[in-house]
């Protein structure tokens, strides 16, 4: 079964959360995934994982692999790959990056690997987001948002994936903005971008398990995704 790479416009789109819910999913379906966020950025946890997202998207799928391999590097600071590297003096790893996802592949039936920020967020000069992605040999999900510019935004981000020649399964609405009617948005972005919306994920209060799944396998097409 083919691992999947989450993907967004920007940052702050919501692909930890879409991450989580697919983890939950997947895993009810039976299908044995891990997770990964190859490099993360902020403040630390102080317990576990250092990526507050990696703690999420691993309880979402149960998955208790080496922080070495689900997060390979962590940056304390809340930025880029590559400005991190300007800033801290750490270089980014790729090659290790793609080492862990080989090993992860291993352990699991598929990996939901988790980006950091837009398609074209730099890793280092040169490289972005999307390089890693066709370094991987895996499909995107295009997480986007309802607030209105979302729709330049997402075609943006199609039009980088259509030139490094990355396969997109589907796009995901995040629907917790004001903005767009999310019936005429899905029209417009299926018209524009040629590619399938699999669903709109309404704005989440209860983020547990059981809740999670629920709006997941009702608002989302996981026939289209797993093709």
């Amino acid at each position: 079964m083919k691992s999947i790479f989450i993907t967004g416009t920007d940052t702050d789109v919501g692909k930890t959360y879409i991450t989580a819910g697919l983890a939950v999913t997947f895993r009810k379906m039976e299908i044995d995934v891990g997770v990964m966020k190859p490099f993360a950025a902020g403040k630390a946890e102080k317990k576990g994982y250092k990526s507050k997202d990696i703690v999420i998207i691993s309880k979402a799928a149960k998955a208790c692999d080496p922080e070495k391999l689900v997060n390979p590097q962590f940056f304390k600071i809340s930025a880029s790959p590559y400005t991190a590297w300007k800033t801290l003096k750490t270089k980014p790893k790729v090659s290790t990056i793609l080492s862990s996802f080989k090993k992860l592949t291993k352990l699991h039936d598929m990996i939901l690997v988790e980006g950091i920020g837009g398609i074209m967020t730099p890793i280092l000069k040169d490289y972005y987001v999307t390089n890693l992605i066709k370094a991987m040999k895996i499909p995107a999900v295009i997480v986007t948002r309802s607030k209105i510019g979302t729709v330049n935004h997402t075609i943006m981000t199609c039009k980088m994936c259509e030139k490094y020649k990355i396969p997109v399964k589907g796009i995901i609405i995040n629907n917790f903005d004001d903005g767009y009617p999310v019936k005429e948005l899905k029209r417009d972005l299926e018209n524009l971008t040629g590619i399938k919306v699999l669903g709109s994920i309404p704005f989440i209060k209860d983020l547990s398990e059981a809740s999670l799944y629920r709006i997941f396998k009702k608002n989302m097409d996981f026939k289209s995704l797993l093709k």
